[in-house]
């Protein structure tokens, strides 16, 4: 690896009068001041309560989580906005999925976005997210996910990735990256250095990533030199340690080799801005993590993650008392100076970039009626759905199941998982776009009696409607048949080679693994309305499947294929 600083772009060069806002606002900071602008607090209530008590720290930034209902969200936001002094930047997970706000135009996931296999939809539905993002209020989003989906028990990148391929991410991130910016907002590549290898949750403990150098450089190396060389803003900084790099200039590092990005000077300004060349903006992973919180006390962490490359420190459980550690650190010599003075000047030179302090309150969020008839526009659901349905994947049909037919397939038994997630906000799951298609199409459907196993005397197909996203603090993901046919000892009844069985994931792509004898099965990423509806069109008939997996739906093991 060589110096590519001077080679790359700077994402976040300024023109002079926006660079002299920067030093003017900066120079006018205290050191408390200008320790909350490097804090990210997030919100998940929309309430004058709570943006109160946000606002109250002037922090740098918003985080805003999904929830339910325009109106307050919109308050909520413009509120934040007036409150501020220093301009406020509002960022969000706006990964797609059913992570979504319900009155925003449902898109798929980028493994759902991936698997439709064409770039200039891609580009059509960032274009979706950015001009509502930008609606909504939104200035920085923490996408695109640009890990590699190798490890399939890994239940936290999964379907928030673009797959396996490293030519595939490429190409999706860098679609995503120019159309995000191009709309004036901020995006960031996730999570340096590289999850997916890992089958571990860095939200639970620091995670490795544990190629060699050229096998990193080859894959991740490519990605992020890719991304940075298209002059994306930000990068995250994930809790991931790779040793490789460590011990590549440290042979003897012992436990340090193991430290995780966030808190390591040689993966943050060594590799990510001597080597590769990254001129913009490092934001931390959320700093309540277990990869974190698990390698080093809180008084230690705080400035450790701001002293050792980082210029945003993203979430707090206790703003004030994390505040005060940076403070405390910054007194002790444990956070230079010189480093505050760096995060803070990048800080406010992505909001000049941005055009932040430029903007008023109202241009940055326009009346709840100009936002709303932004949001949702026919054109945009009918590109959406078509996403939707070229995404879906038929991963194997050894029986000829397909098409199914209302006369052959009439009595159908659904056994439907209910799934979860992390995200605040997030809406509970219902099928009930999947059982009325079907039912409107003729069939007759009943749901999995525990007592009574269906049999071909009473069911024609068995559905199972599976399927978790990718969530943080699952841990591990895999087909639970416990849960699903009501106990430990019904879990080894299998009725496949009894009544035809049809397989069906609403999230992760790799349960075939835990069912390999299941001889048709179906990917749809996420259980979207849309997907629903579209995957019903496909099952019958009426289109064809048309989605690429993204990944290895089997595995790598040739037993899933049979």
């Amino acid at each position: 690896m060589t110096d590519q600083s001077a080679a790359m772009p700077d994402p976040l060069a300024l023109l002079p009068a926006d660079r002299q806002w920067v030093e003017r606002t900066r120079d006018g900071l205290n050191a408390e001041a200008r320790i909350a602008q490097l804090f990210i607090l997030s919100s998940r209530e929309d309430t004058a309560e709570e943006t109160a008590a946000l606002t109250a720290f002037a922090p740098g930034g918003i985080h805003r989580f999904p929830a339910g209902d325009l109106a307050a969200t919109w308050r909520a936001t413009r509120d934040a906005l007036d409150r501020a002094e220093v301009p406020l930047i509002l960022s969000g997970d706006i990964e797609g999925g059913t992570t979504s706000y319900p009155f925003v135009t449902p898109v798929p996931n980028q493994m759902g976005i991936a698997a439709c296999d064409d770039l200039s939809l891609s580009e059509e539905i960032a274009a979706i997210v950015a001009s509502e993002s930008r609606a909504l209020g939104y200035n920085w989003s923490f996408t695109p996910v640009v890990d590699i989906n190798r490890a399939f028990r890994n239940a936290v990148v999964g379907t928030r990735s673009y797959g396996a391929d490293t030519d595939t991410i490429i190409a999706q991130a860098r679609a995503y990256v120019r159309v995000l910016q191009a709309h004036g907002i901020a995006a960031t590549a996730k999570h340096w250095p590289g999850d997916g290898i890992d089958d571990r949750d860095q939200h639970l403990t620091t995670t490795v990533n544990p190629l060699d150098l050229a096998e990193w450089e080859e894959s991740y190396g490519r990605i992020y030199r890719s991304l940075i060389g298209d002059g994306v803003m930000t990068v995250m900084s994930a809790h991931i340690a790779l040793p490789a790099f460590v011990r590549s200039l440290v042979p003897d590092a012992g436990r340090e080799a193991f430290r995780p990005a966030s808190v390591s000077r040689l993966l943050n300004q060594t590799l990510l801005r001597d080597r590769l060349g990254f001129r913009g903006l490092v934001v931390s992973d959320a700093t309540p993590m277990g990869g974190l919180t698990s390698w080093m006390d809180r008084e230690e962490a705080v400035p450790a993650v701001i002293e050792n490359g980082c210029d945003v420190f993203l979430f707090s459980r206790d703003p004030q008392s994390d505040m005060a550690l940076m403070l405390k650190g910054l007194r002790e010599g444990r956070l230079s100076e010189a480093r505050l003075d760096e995060a803070v000047t990048r800080m406010l030179t992505l909001k000049a970039k941005l055009g932040l302090h430029r903007a008023t309150a109202e241009e940055r969020l326009p009346p709840l009626d100009t936002v709303r008839a932004r949001l949702r526009q026919p054109a945009d659901l009918a590109t959406a759905r078509r996403a939707a349905g070229e995404g879906l994947t038929l991963v194997k049909d050894i029986q000829a199941l397909l098409p199914l037919d209302p006369v052959r397939h009439r009595r159908v038994t659904m056994i439907a998982e209910q799934g979860w997630s992390f995200v605040s906000g997030a809406p509970e799951r219902s099928f009930a776009p999947f059982t009325e298609e079907m039912e409107r199409r003729g069939f007759e459907l009943r749901l999995y009696d525990r007592d009574h196993f269906p049999t071909p005397a009473d069911t024609d197909l068995l559905v199972y409607l599976i399927g978790q996203e990718a969530t943080p603090s699952l841990g591990h993901i895999f087909l639970d048949m416990t849960r699903l046919h009501g106990g430990s000892r019904k879990a080894m009844a299998q009725f496949n080679r009894e009544v035809p069985t049809l397989l069906v994931s609403f999230g992760q792509p790799y349960y075939l693994y835990d069912a390999p004898h299941f001889s048709t099965y179906i990917n749809a990423y996420c259980s979207l309305a849309d997907n629903q509806r579209e995957l019903v069109r496909r099952l019958v008939g009426e289109a064809g499947f048309t989605g690429r997996s993204p990944v290895d739906a089997f595995c790598g093991q040739e037993q899933l294929r049979w």
